[in-house]
């Protein structure tokens, strides 16, 4: 839209503010990139195609309006929220864009609610003790009111956040003050007392009690992180703030250094991917090779061109599936990385001729039954820990025995068309390598294959002796996350 020009008149957005939003969409869209979400030039004009027809003064309207053009995946979305929340901060019933008040509007919606004049001395926040405002949050919260939490929310903030202009701090901070005066689990245990006072009804009702006050507290909580991040928004710009909160995307999480709720996340990916991934084998199964040379059909059409086999021709492709031997490494720090590697992979079990997995800390022993039909892998692993022949000594890892014994054990097994993934990070605490039964295996099965959780630079420090491995194998690859994960998956089939 060229620039002045304003969007169809009932927008509700203050007149000569296109430019502006077109500004502040470039540089949402710009962030979007930065954070991993693909958006191609074709999605941001459908972006802004979007907004035409959308109330611009309704900020929920704007958000699903752009997710819906913006947003492919399911595991984006809380990416996409979060920066959502910064590029179109509050201020007050108006995002970015529209006017913007000073932080006093908390305390006028207070006065409002309370009852008290504007312009009265001793009114609004600074009359407020603690525990009135207390008193407050107990009746708002009571009585769901948004808009009395959204308005207390902003005094708490001002009251006890302790922001300060240019200060280098983080919106974690300055929640976690604000958090702590305001106790949320003693409010809640003022109102589950209150309700068990006047008679909290049978076990199922107390349980839907205290469900509905948790989500009206989670509520609060929400409403103070916002208040937060519109001052702070205000006070640094929103590409600072975005940079400052900005999450790796589901697919981009290191295994190795993953929070609880990033491990919830992968979860959750890993379905997906999985899906996508038996598509992409078997399409390339059935289109990426061709099979062995047709010479009578060649020569039965060379007589159309004088006897030159100007256009050879193929029998159709017989191709056959790999199979599949995961030798996986699942000592505490690389716990992680091998659950979900091995579940992606015995996920995609239809897409090979067969798949057996081998754990393995300073023991081995196969564990393909235990992963059979499990629907939560995280059970499985800890199933496999506490009955499996895994340890042979002390819990610690040790490549080189483990090793030995794979091959003792299941070495006659491995035949020309096993692939071989050794999952782990090489890392022996300076036993023998036992790097002969690599070669061993390098001879006799189609393909070894070395999947590392660490990064590049660290291999061959320390105690890795991953140098010494990977002479022996077809390929050694870093894969730290879902994204490399999937990419050598796909390359494997």
């Amino acid at each position: 839209m060229p620039e002045g020009e304003d969007f169809p008149p009932g927008m509700l957005l203050p007149a000569g503010s296109s430019a502006g939003l077109l500004a502040t969409l470039a540089d949402f869209v710009g962030e979007l990139r930065s954070a991993g979400i693909p958006v191609s030039l074709t999605e941001n004009l459908d972006a802004i195609e979007a907004l035409r027809h959308v109330p611009l003064g309704e900020r929920d309207a704007v958000k699903y309006a752009l997710a819906a053009t913006l947003v492919k995946a399911d595991s984006h979305w809380r990416v996409f929220e979060t920066i959502f929340e910064v590029f179109f901060a509050y201020r007050g019933e108006q995002y970015r864009l529209g006017h913007e008040p000073g932080d006093e509007e908390g305390e006028e919606l207070v006065d409002a609610l309370l009852g008290v004049p504007r312009g009265d001395a001793g009114g609004g926040m600074e009359a407020l003790s603690a525990e009135q405002l207390a008193e407050l949050l107990l009746a708002a919260l009571r009585d769901g009111d948004r808009a009395m939490l959204d308005a207390l929310a902003r005094v708490a903030v001002a009251r006890y956040a302790g922001m300060e202009p240019g200060r280098p701090v983080g919106g974690t901070y300055y929640l976690y003050r604000t958090l702590r005066q305001l106790d949320p689990d003693a409010l809640l245990a003022r109102l589950l007392d209150e309700q068990a006072a006047v008679g909290g009804g049978d076990e199922l009702d107390q349980r839907l009690v205290r469900e509905e006050y948790e989500r009206r507290l989670e509520a609060l909580r929400k409403a103070v992180e916002a208040e937060i991040r519109r001052r702070l928004v205000a006070d640094r710009g929103p590409e600072a703030v975005a940079r400052s909160v900005r999450r790796p995307l589901p697919e981009d999480i290191e295994f190795m250094h993953a929070s609880r709720e990033e491990l919830a996340a992968l979860r959750k990916a890993i379905a997906p991917l999985t899906r996508k991934l038996a598509v992409r084998l078997a399409r390339k199964r059935r289109r990426g090779r061709r099979g062995p040379l047709d010479f009578r059909a060649t020569v039965r059409k060379s007589l159309s061109a004088g006897g030159v086999p100007v256009e050879p021709v193929f029998r159709p492709p017989h191709p056959s599936k790999p199979e599949i031997f995961v030798v996986a490494d699942i000592s505490g720090s690389v716990a992680a990385f091998a659950r979900f590697t091995l579940q992606l992979v015995y996920s995609l079990s239809s897409q090979f001729s067969r798949v057996r997995a081998f754990a393995f800390i300073d023991g081995v022993d196969e564990v393909t039954d235990y992963l059979k039909g499990a629907e939560d892998m995280g059970a499985a692993i800890q199933r496999i820990n506490a009955e499996a022949d895994v340890i042979w000594v002390d819990g610690h890892s040790d490549y080189g025995h483990a090793l030995e014994a794979f091959w003792d054990r299941f070495g006659a097994e491995v035949r020309a068309r096993t692939t071989v993934l050794v999952l782990g990070d090489a890392r022996n605490n300076y036993h023998a390598s036992g790097a002969w039964v690599l070669a061993e295996l390098s001879r006799r099965a189609r393909s070894v294959y070395w999947l590392d959780p660490e990064p590049r630079s660290y291999w061959d420090t320390g105690d890795s002796i991953l140098a010494q491995y990977a002479p022996h194998c077809d390929g050694v690859y870093e894969c730290r996350n879902l994204a490399q994960l999937e990419r050598f998956v796909e390359q494997l089939g």
